[in-house]
């Protein structure tokens, strides 16, 4: 950090921000970009975390898909908070293979909200796939 804060370095301002809650590396680099930490000094810091296991994008996008998915969200939504988190695409795909099936996600919501329009709207942009929210409202309301 060029002639900025010499007190604080990467490896401190990456501490401080993974104290809070986990972070992607890409997510932790822009992070330390915006804090005005130059690109060596960003990749230093982050290659110390990724050694000592506090930074691991696969930890990271199995854990945010669990989150997500245990908060009612479907496929889609999912895939797009990791890919805006910047996680690479075979993390991304590996985490959503280890979720329980999307459809299974969508009946349960389904028989805790009851089938109808507006329950197919609320799966709709909570990001379950078309097929799914049809699959799951049907299969309810016929039961």
């Amino acid at each position: 950090m060029s002639g900025g804060r010499a007190a604080e370095t990467a490896l401190d301002a990456s501490l401080a921000a993974l104290r809070h809650r986990d972070l992607s590396e890409a997510e932790l680099s822009r992070r330390l970009g915006e804090r005005g930490f130059d690109e060596r000094e960003r990749d230093d810091a982050l290659a110390t975390l990724r050694r000592t296991g506090l930074l691991d994008d696969e930890r990271y996008a199995a854990a945010r898909a669990a989150s997500l998915a245990a908060r009612g969200a479907g496929d889609a939504l999912i895939r797009h908070d990791l890919e805006r988190a910047g996680v690479p695409r075979e993390l991304l795909d590996a985490a959503l293979e280890s979720l329980e099936d999307e459809l299974f996600r969508a009946r349960r919501i389904v028989g805790r909200r009851g089938p109808g329009p507006k329950t197919a709207r609320y799966l709709g942009a909570k990001g379950f796939a078309n097929e799914t929210i049809e699959t799951s409202v049907t299969v309810d309301s016929d039961s």
